[in-house]
C-alpha cells in the first residue's frame, strides 16, 4: 500500500468476484484513484469513433460499464503531481469478441495524444503479424475519423507507426520478436493476446527488454490483453494468469498490479454450469454489444456437433475455460479425481526410493519414445499396508528433436525437469539407458512378478527390448499390450478407482499436465484416451500408466529374492 502523504490507499483484491460477475457488477474493487485525471483522458476515449461497427458509434456509445470501469481504472492511476504511475502493470482475461482490440488501440491513441514526454515510445506487441493488424487498424481508423487528431497524428501505415507532431512521442505496432523489442525505451507497452507468447521459450525475456524503459519512465504501465489458451497455459502466460490469481483473491498483495479475471469458478467449471447458455455472460461482459447471445449459442450448437478440436477452441475462446486438469471439454473422467488422489507424506514421500520399500509387488508401463515424443515410464505397486492401494510413480525422457521441434512445450518440458521428473537425452539412448536403469532397481529388489512385469506399446520398442535383455530381463517379464480400444477396461478402471481412492500417485507436475491434457472419443462401448485424439499435446506417461494397470489386473505376485536385501542396501546408501 502507498504510504506518502495525499495519496490514495486500495487493494487490487477483489475477493468477493464471483459474486460480482454472477450480479453482472464490476471487477474493479476500488474507484479511481485519481478522478481528475481517469475524467480529463476518459473524454478523449470515449469520444473515438468505432469505423468498422455498423453506425459507426463510438467507444463511449458502444462499450458496456465493465470495460469503461477498466480503462478508468488505468488512466485514474497517474498522479499527475508526481508524475507517477501508481498501478503499473494490468492483466484483462476476456473471451473473444469482446472489443479487446478496441481496447488496445483507444487506450493507446489517447496515451499517444495526451502525452507530455517528448520523443517518448508507445508499444502495442502482438505475437504476430495478423494480431498486431487487429489493433493497428483501429487506432488509425479512429484517428483518421477525427479531424483534430488528424492534425495532431500522423499515420504510417507501412511502418505500423502513428507520430504525435507536436510531442514527436510514437506508437508503434509490431509482431513480437526479440529483434524487434531490443533497444525499446517505451513507457507504455499493450501486450496483446499474452496466451500466445506463453507458447515462445523466448517470451518472458522478451518482455523484459521491451518493458526496461519503464526504470526511467514513471508515468509507464504494462497492459496485457488475453483470451483463455486452446492449450492448457503454459511459459510466461501461465505465471502471469498464476500471479494475477492470487493477486485477486487476496493471497499476495500487489497493490501496483491489478487483476480483471473474466473467467467461470472452479465449481461451476466442475458441475457444468458454463454449458448453460444462461451462464454464457459470466465471461461475455459485452454480452448484447459487440457480441450477441444468440450468436454465441448458435456457434456452442455447431461446436458440439463438430470435431474435439473445434469444441475445445470454442470453450478457450468464447467461455474461457483453462484447458487442465478436469476443466476441459472431453477430459478423461479420470481427470476430476486426479489431484486429490494423492497419499499423505508419512505413508509415501513421493520418490522411487521409498516406492520401493513400501510397495508389496510392482509392475511397469512403457510408451512412447519417437525423437519429437517423450519416453514415458510408469511403475505401479500395490501398498503393503493395505493391498487395495495402487501407487503410481513417473518418469519421462526426451531427446533433443523434441526441444527443436515442439518449442510450443518448450516451457512446460523445463519445468518437469526442474522438478526432476523429466530427463533431457544428449545422446539417443540415453532414454532406453534411463528407463532399463530403474527397471532394474524394481527388479533387484524382487518386486516384479516372474511374468507379465513390463507393458509395452508393441510398436517401435525393439531397442528398448534389447537393452532390458541385455540387463537380465527375459520374455517372461515383456508383455506387448495392445492399444486403442482395447485398452478401455484399463482406462475405466483407472477411474473408478482414482475415485473410490484405491488408485494414488506421487504428486508430479508431469503427470498432472499429462492428465491435462488428455481427451476422450466414444467409439461404440469403449472410451478411447490415444495420442492422435491428444493432438500436439503429451500423454505418453499416462498412457504408460493404462499399461501398467493392465498389469496390476491380473493380480500379480513378486517373485522375491531380494527384497529385504536391496531395502537394506537402500537405506544403507
Amino acid at each position: 500500500m502507498q504510504t506518502r502523504p495525499n495519496v490514495p490507499t486500495w487493494s487490487t483484491a477483489c475477493p468477493d468476484w464471483r459474486k460480482r460477475l454472477k450480479a453482472r457488477r464490476s471487477l474493479i474493487p476500488f474507484d479511481p484513484l485519481f478522478p481528475d485525471v481517469a475524467d480529463a483522458k476518459m473524454a478523449l476515449f470515449t469520444s473515438l469513433r468505432l469505423m468498422d461497427v455498423t453506425g459507426q458509434p463510438t467507444i463511449g456509445e458502444s462499450c458496456d460499464t465493465w470495460l469503461l470501469d477498466f480503462v478508468r481504472a488505468v488512466f485514474g492511476a497517474y498522479d499527475a503531481a508526481t508524475g507517477h504511475q501508481l498501478i503499473r502493470e494490468f492483466l484483462l482475461l476476456v473471451s473473444k469478441k469482446n472489443t479487446k482490440s478496441t481496447i488496445a488501440a483507444g487506450l493507446m491513441v489517447t496515451e499517444l495524444a495526451m502525452g507530455w514526454r517528448d520523443e517518448d515510445e508507445n508499444l502495442i506487441l502482438a505475437p504476430t503479424k495478423e494480431v498486431a493488424d487487429n489493433s493497428f487498424k483501429p487506432a488509425a481508423a479512429m484517428i483518421r475519423a477525427d479531424a483534430d487528431l488528424s492534425d495532431l497524428l500522423h499515420i504510417q501505415d507501412h511502418m505500423k507507426l502513428i507520430t504525435n507532431r507536436t510531442t514527436k512521442a510514437t506508437l508503434k505496432v509490431v509482431a513480437a520478436d526479440s529483434a524487434t523489442v531490443s533497444g525499446k525505451k517505451a513507457s507504455r507497452v499493450l501486450v496483446d493476446e499474452l496466451w500466445l507468447f506463453g507458447k515462445k521459450a523466448t517470451a518472458d525475456s522478451m518482455l523484459k527488454e521491451a518493458t526496461g524503459g519503464q526504470v526511467s519512465r514513471p508515468e509507464g504501465y504494462t497492459l496485457f490483453l488475453t483470451t483463455q489458451s486452446d492449450e492448457p497455459p503454459k511459459g510466461v502466460f501461465k505465471k502471469k494468469l498464476a500471479e494475477y490469481r492470487d493477486i485477486r483473491d487476496g493471497k499476495i498483495i500487489r497493490p501496483h498490479k491489478l487483476p480483471v479475471l473474466y473467467e467461470f469458478p472452479s465449481e461451476m467449471l466442475k458441475a457444468g454450469d458454463h454449458l448453460d447458455p444462461a451462464n454464457f455472460y459470466y465471461t461475455n461482459p459485452n454480452l448484447g454489444r459487440s457480441v450477441s447471445q444468440d450468436w454465441l449459442e448458435e456457434q456452442f450448437t455447431d461446436a458440439q456437433a463438430a470435431d474435439m478440436a473445434e469444441r475445445q477452441v470454442f470453450f478457450a475462446k468464447h467461455l474461457n475455460v483453462e484447458i487442465g486438469v478436469g476443466l476441459h471439454h472431453d477430459a478423461w473422467a479420470g481427470a476430476p479425481h486426479w489431484a486429490k488422489a494423492t497419499v499423505s507424506p508419512e505413508v509415501w514421500d513421493g520418490s522411487l526410493a521409498h516406492f520401493l520399500e513400501i510397495v508389496e509387488v510392482a509392475v511397469a508401463g512403457i510408451d512412447g519414445g519417437g525423437l519429437d515424443d517423450l519416453l514415458g515410464l510408469t511403475l505401479l505397486g500395490r501398498l503393503r499396508s493395505d493391498p487395495r492401494i495402487w501407487l503410481s510413480w513417473s518418469h519421462a525422457w526426451a531427446q533433443l528433436d523434441v526441444w527443436e521441434r515442439r518449442k510450443d512445450i518448450v516451457s512446460a518440458l523445463d519445468g518437469f525437469i526442474a522438478d526432476g521428473d523429466l530427463t533431457k537425452c544428449d545422446d539417443p539412448t540415453a532414454d532406453l539407458r534411463g528407463v532399463a536403469d530403474i527397471l532394474q532397481q524394481v527388479l533387484e529388489a524382487g518386486l516384479f512378478p516372474g511374468a507379465f512385469a513390463i507393458g509395452l506399446d508393441p510398436h517401435g520398442v525393439a531397442a528398448l527390448i534389447d537393452e532390458l535383455v541385455a540387463r537380465g530381463f527375459t520374455d517372461k517379464h515383456l508383455n506387448a499390450v495392445a492399444q486403442g480400444f482395447r485398452l478401455n477396461s484399463a482406462v475405466i478402471g483407472s477411474e473408478r478407482k482414482l475415485k473410490d481412492g484405491t488408485l494414488r500417485h506421487a504428486r508430479q507436475r508431469l503427470m498432472d499436465w499429462c492428465v491435462g491434457n488428455a481427451k476422450v472419443e466414444q467409439r461404440g462401448n469403449a472410451v478411447l484416451i490415444t495420442k492422435q485424439i491428444a493432438g500436439k499435446a503429451k500423454i505418453d506417461p499416462l498412457i504408460a500408466l493404462f499399461n501398467a494397470v493392465m498389469l496390476m489386473s491380473r493380480n500379480p505376485e513378486a517373485a522375491g529374492g531380494g527384497v529385504d536385501d536391496f531395502i537394506a542396501q537402500m537405506k544403507a546408501a
